[in-house]
């Protein structure tokens, strides 16, 4: 009998679901007819043609840096016939180009911004808040051919953003290094805002569409553009409506409001904004446009299509009659005019001064004998009408200097918020000051071997289980995001609010496990005690399964204090879910499963590497309070890989719990009926999967128990080392493992 569409065996894809995906709509979505270039990506092949041994540092530090500055400032005001530059300099296009980058970041997750230069392939290469910006970093392509390995697509389009706002008057912004460009994009449209993952609507604007997007401030999120046009979704020109969504957009940028004012303004002081004629007549974005154009999108047919017949955002001027260099007229035009609202040619709401005196009219932007009207968004307007920013743009209004510094300040933060701590910077501009954003942690002093030796015995007798000290190790480390570097174990902030708070660190017992290795610790930063304490235990539960196995551990970290600890900032990064220890603050509308993926995809952990974890955390008894779910052994505290023996035993069977709401499940014995296990999903997905159910049968295998032991060791370390940007990283690199007798027999 043919399988039916929606039944049991029918196609998948015409199934109805009832939670939303982790991954939501892809690029496939968007552009099917794109090259599935994937296909060549499995079995572990790289995309990247620089190879796992290309190191970038060493490449940028031999880079000739005044050399590529000169020729970035010699670029800007080379117009080219194919896009000629406004005002014949180039620089607010690539003001506008860094900006866009590196405003996808997002505190929740510490997803976007411009590491790996990923604004050069899709989606964001074709959101319409991106419109033309593929003209900037084909300007671009000259220099990085001239400097190749020596500078990546993402430094380069910071530091082109740095050069012009240099040449125009502002000279205390500086590179930082960046990893080097990728040749494949990361998963940008992953998840919606942390906290509240798939709860989010998706961007209102199809990313193909062929009406591009605002230079207005308020940015776009890593998975679709907010703000449309006037600063309001769907073009609504109210200011103070306005003014709500950019606060809660630049809030996600980790900005606050007097930031927020400063980027505005200073952003808005360079260039202009394009409306020219008829948005219809922009044909399709980069990713879906016709191969005839090599990767360039919105071609347009009105006109020449370019100069001053150039369509974007379907706003037409410029903020300011002195749009090429830095100056006082952005709050003085704002202030000072009154203003009404009119229709570009390209039919978006703007605002225009009334009765606008000659000299404050900007220069025509392909014709500098003729002046015309500056103009203002409603997100300019927001700057004005809204009492919170009125005040903000008056304090800059009568005190340019504060203006200018708080500008610098919050561009440096733009640009370089998902870069992480200091020790990650490279050049020769990077400044001595330290910022609070950047999680400043003072150098830790690497303890002796005896230190280490001697605090691992006490430790041993420290009153507490296996489970407990593995918990708090894990605590502290798997706070880390490869996705803007913060977070891990250096710095013990597990002991500062508000992490020692969180619910899933299980604050009561938390506090009475630092006290200890507090007590105890001697010579060791409260850091590297905490890590030492969960690897120590580690140790001894595979010795305790039989095993001899020395986990590495590196110490050196320091300990950071309250005072530099910005409390507000790493509130959002409290996990709503942590599958490692089988916690879930709240049900989401996001399979539990998949939200082990993201906290894994986060800590950078590979599908084995997340499978071997899960397993052996459950097996030590590292679940949150203790929880049985997942438990599946009798050894609880030894090295085991009884989860997966367990798991895939034939002879048992799943039910879920009533009320659980698809949560809970009980493994029943097949024979006698009784009940032997209780379970997550979390823990069931590692059965029921294909993918990682044939990970599963070989971690469960006769013969590999050393084989999960070495695993399990491997990534424990990656994890508890992840945010160790002082020393080599070789995670694949673990002690010899010896025969121990085993503590309890089986």
């Amino acid at each position: 009998m043919d399988a039916k569409t929606g039944e049991p065996m029918g196609c998948p894809v015409d199934r109805p679901s009832t939670v939303r995906s982790l991954l939501g709509r892809q690029n496939r979505d968007w552009w099917p007819d794109s090259l599935p270039l994937e296909v060549l990506h499995q079995g572990g092949n790289s995309p990247d043609p620089m190879g796992d041994d290309f190191n970038y540092a060493e490449a940028f530090n031999a880079l000739d840096y005044d050399a590529l500055k000169a020729d970035l400032k010699a670029m800007m005001t080379d117009s080219k016939p194919w896009w000629p530059a406004d005002y014949g300099h180039y620089g607010p296009l690539m003001i506008r180009m860094a900006w866009h980058a590196a405003g996808t970041y997002r505190t929740g997750d510490g997803r976007g911004g411009s590491n790996s230069g990923q604004q050069r392939f899709a989606p964001l290469n074709s959101w319409p808040d991106n419109g033309n910006l593929d003209k900037a970093r084909r300007l671009l392509l000259p220099v990085k051919q001239k400097y190749g390995k020596n500078i990546s697509w993402a430094d380069l389009f910071i530091l082109s953003g740095n050069v012009a706002i240099q040449i125009d008057g502002r000279t205390d912004l500086r590179l930082r290094r960046r990893p080097p460009g990728r040749v494949r994009a990361r998963a940008r449209h992953l998840l919606g805002r942390r906290g509240e993952v798939g709860q989010r609507g998706r961007g209102n604007a199809h990313p193909a569409g062929p009406r591009a997007g605002t230079r207005a401030p308020a940015r776009s999120g890593p998975d679709g553009p907010h703000l449309r046009q006037s600063g309001r979704p769907g073009g609504v020109p109210d200011p103070l409506q306005s003014a709500r969504d950019i606060k809660i957009t630049f809030d996600r940028m980790a900005m606050n409001h007097e930031e927020t004012v400063a980027l505005t303004a200073g952003g808005h002081t360079f260039g202009k904004a394009h409306g020219a004629g008829d948005p219809s007549l922009v044909e399709a974005a980069p990713e879906g446009a016709d191969i005839t154009l090599q990767g360039l999108g919105w071609a347009s047919a009105h006109e020449s299509g370019q100069g001053e017949h150039t369509i974007t955002s379907g706003i037409e001027g410029s903020w300011v009659n002195t749009p090429t260099k830095w100056s006082e007229n952005y709050f003085r035009l704002l202030l000072d005019y009154e203003y009404e609202l009119v229709t570009s040619p390209a039919g978006a709401k703007q605002w225009q001064p009334i009765n606008q005196r000659e000299e404050d009219m900007a220069p025509a932007a392909h014709d500098p004998s003729k002046r015309v009207p500056t103009m203002m968004t409603t997100a300019d307007m927001a700057l004005r009408e809204d009492p919170e920013f009125r005040a903000i743009s008056e304090k800059f209004r009568n005190d340019h200097e504060a203006f200018k510094d708080a500008f610098a300040r919050a561009w440096f933060k733009l640009t370089h918020r998902d870069m992480g701590p200091k020790v990650r910077y490279l050049g020769p501009e990077v400044p001595q000051e330290n910022l609070i954003w950047q999680d400043p942690v003072p150098a830790g002093s690497t303890p002796s071997d005896a230190d280490v030796e001697a605090f691992k015995a006490k430790r041993l007798d420290a009153g507490f289980t296996i489970g407990q000290l593995v918990k708090a190790a894990w605590a502290s480390a798997s706070t880390y995001r490869r996705s803007d570097h913060r977070g891990g174990a250096n710095g013990a902030r597990i002991r500062l609010e508000p992490q020692r708070n969180w619910a899933v660190n299980e604050p009561e017992e938390l506090s009475q496990i630092l006290a200890k290795i507090d007590e105890l610790r001697g010579g060791l930063s409260v850091a590297d005690a905490i890590v030492l304490a969960g690897t120590a235990a580690v140790e001894k539960a595979a010795r305790d399964a039989g095993f001899d196995v020395e986990v590495p551990f590196t110490g050196g970290r320091g300990d950071a204090s309250q005072d530099w600890t910005d409390a507000d900032s790493f509130a959002v990064m409290e996990p709503p879910a942590d599958g490692f220890r089988n916690y879930l603050k709240t049900k989401h509308s996001v399979r539990t499963e998949e939200l082990l993926l993201d906290r894994a995809s986060l800590l950078g952990l590979s599908v084995p590497e997340m499978t071997v974890l899960l397993g052996g955390l459950r097996v030590l008894g590292a679940n949150y309070r203790d929880a049985p779910e997942g438990v599946f052994t009798h050894r609880k505290g030894q090295l085991t890989n009884d989860f997966f023996v367990h798991l895939l035993d034939n002879d048992t069977f799943w039910q879920v719990v009533d009320t659980s709401a698809d949560e809970e499940f009980i493994g029943y014995d097949r024979g006698g009926g009784h009940d032997k296990w209780r379970a997550t999903r979390t823990d069931l997905i590692f059965g029921a999967n294909s993918q990682l159910r044939a990970v599963a049968e070989v971690y469960a295998e006769q013969g590999n128990e050393e084989k999960f032991v070495r695993d399990f060791v491997s990534a424990w370390t990656k994890v508890m080392n992840a945010d160790r940007f002082d020393v080599p990283q070789n995670p694949d690199s673990v002690e010899p493992i010896g025969v121990a007798e085993p503590a309890m027999a089986k």
